[in-house]
């Protein structure tokens, strides 16, 4: 199985940017004991600050990854463009989110990319991750 887990604008700073939300671990920390878990998969990460780049390797995903792991942080909330790349590909993309967005500010309770996805996961912190990729396990 070859799956990508692709993060949004400002996921390089888990850990660091506000730990009673996001955590004290970053993402960095994190991978290898994804990797680990998920053995015998290749797993790609990316991150990036910039929607074009997120929608530029999500429409690369197409012909290369099983299924994508996507968190968009903030461009869930606002990006139709981000929401149109997923739908233009057959990669199934799970949205992934650390906090439960339901819960947070009202702008952030709505996400224009999840009606894209294959599913949503929210809350369970970098646990999230490990839960999206046992949702697209073949």
């Amino acid at each position: 199985m070859k799956v990508l887990i692709l993060n949004g604008p400002n996921l390089n700073l888990v850990g660091k940017r506000e730990p009673e939300i996001y955590g004290n671990q970053s993402f960095d920390e994190f991978i290898p004991i994804i990797r680990k878990s998920f053995a015998d998969w290749e797993i790609q990460y990316e991150q990036t600050n910039h929607e074009g780049i997120l929608i530029d390797l999500l429409q690369q995903a197409e012909s290369r990854f099983d299924a994508v792991i996507l968190n968009p942080g903030g461009y869930s909330h606002t990006s139709v463009a981000l929401a149109d790349a997923i739908r233009s590909i057959s990669v199934p993309v799970v949205e992934v989110h650390l906090s439960n967005i339901h819960a947070r500010e009202p702008y952030r309770q709505h996400s224009m990319t999840a009606s894209a996805c294959r599913g949503i996961i929210s809350g369970f912190g970098l646990q999230s991750y490990v839960l999206a990729l046992q949702s697209v396990r073949k």
